[in-house]
């Protein structure tokens, strides 16, 4: 007998397992539908409010094609990584008899949109920091859809590869794994290493994030686990469902709690992937509606202009740039290399001037001409990436100067980096409605083939709580991590503080698709961008 085919044998009796065999009802499948088509629809009229608002003259609808597919593509990544990673959140309380599978999956979908809706954003900029300057720069050039389509088909075909074999690999790795790809291709196709190609500091502290975190889930929910059999020592707490029927009420409400809240901290976290590629495509795509947040009051630009102007002065006031460097050069030099030379303080001051006078004399960002919000957007991105890595750097500034700068940072952010309601909206719909199609695959992994006994209820509870805290501890840090890598090893951490026995086979295709995610995704995206930029 095989190492998969243990569970049944060797714990408590097959009644015990939920009866996972129930299919959509017709009247479901079309509510999906329904929705689905609804969710395009909001998307496509707010789009076009959007661009009518902004006064863009839409002469060829062909861009909007392109956007169009994008888009359904950015949101099937989210529909497949509902599907893929949240089937996690709803194992424990499946295989515990909390919840029946239906009510189980229904209340995940509702608790992922409600935490994608409530999310910060800034895992969604964390994201997107590691592409490469040049490439940000070039978003809305063919270069920028190139781009796009690489690393959105890239994470979609090893999600859906790994989700038909059942594995629960991590939809933050393979999206993180495309986008290295991209910027690594991007730098050989013109001319440099390909090291030069992705912000290998963000990288790195991402993967910090990708590679401790499954860890922590197994020591964490190991040692949690052992800490409640020490203090709370009520017998039921510790057993595996007998029969169909449901733990006691307050366990059942335990378990659900804990489903509730892993379900809310994947939304909050892998919801803002998606955001961020959805922002990236539009920026795009139609800079004019999106490249400045609009919704920035008027009242509030002669301050920040005023700021703008005061900290070019306190950069310049010792060195002045000189004539035969360009600001914009200077500083993609220092992004690439992060070496900080003597031009790069001036060159950022002489950027931020211009981009002080300019909003000054526009007075607001609705006023700025079409033809250059696309340029002043990438001045104030550039500026305030420049300001980070100089704070990275340690560069000597004095006190005055390093509040202004992050004073600045703070205002150029607010300027670019922002997501508007509807995008949140339709990512939350997409992460929420995958969650209730394809989760069996993935739930049955987790519920039975890790451990050789039952799921426990407070195996279960130990598992989830660890996760909850270690997602909203990577969004407080604005760093992705991976719901399903935490999950599954806390259950396995849990199973092996219980002394319950670990299914090794799984264990071992876990670890191939965790060790193979990365290397296949880099070099899929890096195919296929390659292959896209000479379309």
């Amino acid at each position: 007998m095989s190492e998969n085919q243990t569970w049944h044998a060797a714990s408590s009796p097959a009644s015990a397992r939920p009866d996972l065999s129930s299919k959509h009802s017709k009247k479901t499948a079309l509510a999906v539908i329904v929705l689905i088509v609804a969710g395009l629809v909001f998307a496509g009229v707010n789009l076009f409010a959007d661009v009518e608002e902004s006064g863009q003259v839409v002469t060829s609808y062909f861009p909007f094609v392109l956007l169009g597919l994008a888009l359904v593509i950015a949101l099937a990544f989210e529909f497949v990584n509902g599907f893929h990673d949240t089937a996690n959140a709803v194992a424990t309380v499946i295989y515990t008899h909390s919840l029946p599978p239906g009510a189980a999956i229904l209340w995940s979908g509702l608790c992922n949109f409600s935490g994608v809706l409530l999310s910060s954003g800034a895992v969604a900029f964390g994201i997107i920091s590691l592409l490469p300057m040049e490439l940000m720069l070039q978003a809305s050039s063919g270069n920028g859809f190139a781009m796009i389509y690489a690393l959105l088909f890239s994470a979609i075909t090893w999600n859906l590869g790994t989700w038909y074999l059942g594995l629960p690999s991590s939809s933050s790795h393979t999206l993180i794994g495309s986008i290295i790809g991209v910027g690594v291709a991007n730098a050989i196709n013109n001319g440099r290493s390909g090291m030069e190609g992705v912000n290998w500091d963000q990288a790195l502290n991402v993967a910090y994030a990708l590679l401790f975190s499954p860890l922590v889930g197994f020591a964490s929910a190991a040692l949690l686990l052992l800490v409640m059999k020490k203090w709370l020592r009520n017998r039921q707490l510790y057993s595996a469902p007998e029969g169909p029927q449901p733990p006691p009420g307050w366990i059942r409400a335990l378990l659900i709690l804990t489903c509730t809240g892993v379900s809310f901290a994947h939304g909050s976290n892998d919801g803002q992937k998606g955001m961020g590629l959805i922002m990236l495509i539009l920026v795009g795509a139609m800079p004019i509606a999106y490249a400045l947040n609009r919704s920035v009051p008027p009242d509030q630009i002669p301050r920040v202009a005023a700021l703008a102007q005061i900290t070019s002065q306190q950069l310049t006031a010792e060195h002045t740039l000189p004539p035969q460097y360009v600001p914009r050069d200077v500083l993609m030099e220092f992004m690439r290399s992060g070496e900080n030379n003597p031009q790069v303080a001036p060159a950022l001051g002489a950027l931020l001037d211009k981009i002080g006078r300019q909003i000054k004399q526009y007075g607001s960002m609705e006023n700025i001409p079409a033809q250059l919000v696309a340029n002043t957007r990438n001045d104030m991105y550039l500026a305030a990436e420049s300001i980070k890595q100089l704070k990275a750097a340690k560069a000597p500034f004095p006190a005055e100067m390093q509040n202004n700068l992050n004073a600045m940072k703070s205002e150029l952010d607010n300027a670019t980096r922002f997501i508007p309601l509807w995008v949140k909206v339709v990512v939350a719909l997409a992460l929420g409605l995958g969650t209730m199609v394809g989760w069996r695959r993935i739930v049955i992994t987790v519920g039975e083939r890790i451990g050789k006994t039952h799921l426990s209820y407070a195996q279960g509870a130990s598992a989830e709580l660890v996760t909850v805290a270690t997602i909203g501890a990577a969004d407080a840090f604005g760093l992705p991590v991976s719901t399903t890598h935490v999950l599954s090893s806390g259950v396995a951490g849990t199973m092996a503080a219980n002394r319950s026995g670990l299914q090794m086979a799984t264990l071992r295709n876990l670890l191939i698709a965790w060790v193979l995610t990365l290397p296949v995704s880099i070099l899929i995206s890096a195919l296929l961008f390659m292959l896209f930029i000479h379309l």
